[in-house]
């Protein structure tokens, strides 16, 4: 089981960035580590191939999130928030804090 966790560099990236927040898809990985998307799609999907994270679609985004049935989840999840805190500030910022929206919403677009 373990195996998938350090396969590539990105392993670590992701597991940091979804403590952090929950739940992400390649897309908004690969903008925030400001990398290439493929191989975060790959990553993603041998973390789900694992087992570590499971994946559902909002729309026609997949989008990845903890799975609730990993038996070391709560041990990864402490590794990820422990990594994260070692990180200097100036990361933290730059790759794991959310980007706020460039735009406005359209005007009656509903939420």
């Amino acid at each position: 089981m373990l195996e998938y966790l350090f396969a590539n560099k990105n392993v670590e990236k992701i597991l940091m960035y979804l403590n952090l927040h929950g739940k992400a898809n390649g897309t908004e990985l690969s903008r925030s580590f400001e990398t290439a998307l493929d191989p975060i799609q790959k990553t993603l999907k041998k973390l789900e191939e694992g087992g570590l994270l499971a994946s559902f679609l909002e729309g026609k985004t997949r989008v990845f999130k903890w799975n609730p049935r990993y038996p070391f989840l709560k041990e990864i999840q402490n590794l990820a928030e422990k990594a994260y805190t070692f990180l200097p500030l100036s990361i933290q910022e730059r790759y794991f804090q959310q980007k706020k929206r460039k735009r406005p919403r359209k005007s009656g677009k509903p939420l």
